[in-house]
């Protein structure tokens, strides 16, 4: 599926962390750290589930980013633990079978909530991506995604340094929100806008998988992933009650099956017996309205029309703030848009671009400075045509950053 030898429905494995602790893992231990002390466990869990039917599994590199590993002590050592993790994982598939390199959030907040800037995330999920490349994965993971930022940038990363595909996959409670706020379907059209080969939801309850990738599947271009929790071993969903809504997971799109907390092998195969059964061919097309044109900010999703009235042009004043929250109460067309002039613009847009709820046209007439917004924007902007940049650039743009082009 998009590059990789296999085609749908595709089975991924199950918990990795859930299974470690029933085999010893003490509460609270490094993963990474653990697993490379005591690989015969992870390569008995893992194997357990190539014995299921996973042809998909995820290298136990959930936190072997920088910051991550520095919270535990652990530095400089990001390349070598990537490299033996996946090794490890290459010893359990055998043939047949793929290694996916596991990116997960990297719990630094940016500013004006943290201390760190997009650009230093973007650099630890790099480092981290470059080590997965170098260990020869066959695709990458972002996994239990809690907000745009760690996403986007996760993305950014791997593409930076590979071109195998990457899947994302965000967590959220019943309502469709991530711990972070971000609705899912705001998350769908971001990472469907950036080039993801496909997209859906892991570690988050059954039924509520099923509920939301129903949400998602009028937008989805892309193949959806039900990768949903069983809850703590010896409790909540049994192998059969998972696999009883593989069919429904199946008919809101999802092509990629898989299971996180507290699912075992168990479970596993019988959602692969129940996947397997699924008549993919049956389900009809979904028909989208060309009018209806998705957006995003950090939270929300939005949608536009090609002839949206964006209202007057915003400039990046220190009362940049206060100037989007009066647009966005004042404005019935549900959109604004905001200039960058000049490189001082950059920061004042950056500090502030979170209280943007509505769709957003970004605008300059510098492609550098363009740019340099459309990354640090947690959403998916749009270009109303105004100005005089080259096509070539604005597609590249889109490609890139998930700009939308009117």
């Amino acid at each position: 599926m998009d590059t990789i030898p296999l085609s749908a429905p595709i089975l991924m494995d199950g918990a990795t962390g859930t299974e470690l602790l029933k085999r010893g893992m003490p509460a609270g231990a490094c993963t990474e750290q653990w697993v490379l002390e005591h690989p015969q466990v992870l390569l008995e869990v893992q194997r357990s589930y190539v014995a299921a039917g996973s042809r998909i599994l995820l290298a136990p590199t959930f936190g072997a980013n920088r910051a991550s590993l520095e919270r535990r002590g652990i530095t400089g050592q990001v390349g070598e633990y990537n490299r033996r993790l996946v090794e490890l994982t290459r010893q359990a598939a055998g043939e047949g079978v793929l290694v996916a390199g596991d990116l997960a959030p990297a719990g630094l907040a940016l500013v004006p909530f943290g201390e760190s800037s997009f650009e230093e995330l973007v650099a630890v999920y790099t480092e981290q991506a470059a080590a997965l490349e170098a260990a020869g994965v066959d695709l990458f993971v972002l996994e239990t995604m809690t907000g745009m930022a760690d996403a986007r940038a996760a993305v950014l990363a791997c593409r930076s340094v590979s071109d195998k595909p990457v899947w994302v996959t965000f967590t959220c409670d019943d309502e469709g929100r991530t711990p972070a706020g971000t609705d899912v379907l705001a998350g769908l059209i971001v990472m469907q806008g950036m080039g993801v080969a496909a997209f859906g939801l892991n570690c988050t309850n059954p039924q509520d998988t099923a509920e939301q990738l129903e949400r998602l599947t009028p937008y989805a271009s892309v193949p959806l992933i039900a990768k949903p929790s069983a809850g703590l071993p010896g409790a909540c969903c049994t192998p059969e009650e998972l696999a009883a809504l593989a069919p429904r997971y199946a008919a809101a799109g999802a092509r990629i099956f898989g299971g996180c907390c507290g699912t075992t092998e168990a479970h596993i195969a019988a959602l692969g017996r129940a996947a397997a059964q699924v008549d993919f061919t049956a389900f009809p097309p979904v028909e989208r309205d060309p009018d209806v044109i998705p957006c995003a900010s950090e939270k929300e999703a939005r949608f536009i029309t090609p002839d949206v009235d964006v209202g007057e042009t915003i400039e990046c004043t220190p009362d940049l703030m206060e100037d989007i929250l009066a647009a966005e109460e004042t404005s019935p067309q549900g959109a604004l848009k905001i200039a960058i002039l000049e490189e001082d613009d950059l920061d004042i847009f950056a500090e502030n671009q979170y209280v943007v709820k509505d769709a957003l046209c970004l605008w300059s007439d510098v492609p550098e400075l363009l740019e340099k917004a459309l990354r640090l924007y947690q959403g998916r902007a749009f270009w109303d045509g105004t100005g005089d940049l080259e096509e070539e650039f604005l597609q590249r743009m889109a490609q890139r950053y998930g700009l939308v082009l009117l």
